[in-house]
């Protein structure tokens, strides 16, 4: 059970770096100069987003067998650690502009869900619902990581933005989708009879 909140933790925030909806964290954190109200909002957003992509990760693991499941989790894990390798880039007047006359919590809540959809964080958070068993710790730790990694760019803003050296971090976050696709992809020999 741990476990299934502490790699969904560690792999979303690691993937989280560098990401659209850090970056449109920071971009909130300049405009508004209301930390609390972002944060509750990123808070928000996100575990509404992540129960949504956790529940179809869920679903579909019920739908699919063992061996079938591992596979696609193997492949996705892959594409998901390629992924991660490309920076993500926000528009300054993208949604956050058009939405600021909401106040930073709306304005956040509302910015970071349609940021978070068809993210590599959503992905992620699909496949890790499917491979886990325990919704509601996988939601949680997903949301953890998301808030491990935007809670300190709203609070440093440009401090932290500056000091991170991305690139060796999305290095980190592919290695660990990588070593997933990998360990899906054992499991998925091993049910599929090949070992």
């Amino acid at each position: 059970m741990l476990e299934s909140l502490l790699v969904p933790t560690g792999i979303v925030a690691l993937a989280e770096i560098g990401d659209k909806t850090q970056l449109l964290a920071l971009l909130l954190a300049c405009r508004f100069r209301k930390p609390w109200p972002i944060i509750a909002g990123m808070l928000v957003a996100t575990l509404a987003n992540h129960f949504a992509a956790g529940a179809v990760g869920a679903f579909v693991a019920n739908l699919l067998g063992a061996a079938t499941l591992s596979w696609i989790l193997a492949a996705s894990f892959a594409a998901v650690a390629l992924w991660t390798l490309i920076p993500d880039k926000i528009d300054e007047d993208e949604e956050a502009s058009r939405l600021k006359r909401y106040g930073p919590f709306l304005t956040t809540l509302i910015a970071f869900f349609l940021a978070e959809m068809g993210d590599k964080t959503q992905v992620a958070t699909v496949m890790l619902a499917a491979q886990y068993t325990d919704l509601t710790m996988v939601v949680i730790g997903t949301t953890l990581g998301m808030m491990l990694a935007n809670v300190p760019v709203v609070l440093a803003g440009n401090f932290a933005a500056e000091r991170l050296p991305l690139t060796l971090i999305h290095r980190i976050a592919a290695a660990a989708f990588a070593v997933l696709a990998l360990y899906a992809g054992y499991e998925a020999m091993k049910l599929s009879g090949w070992l």
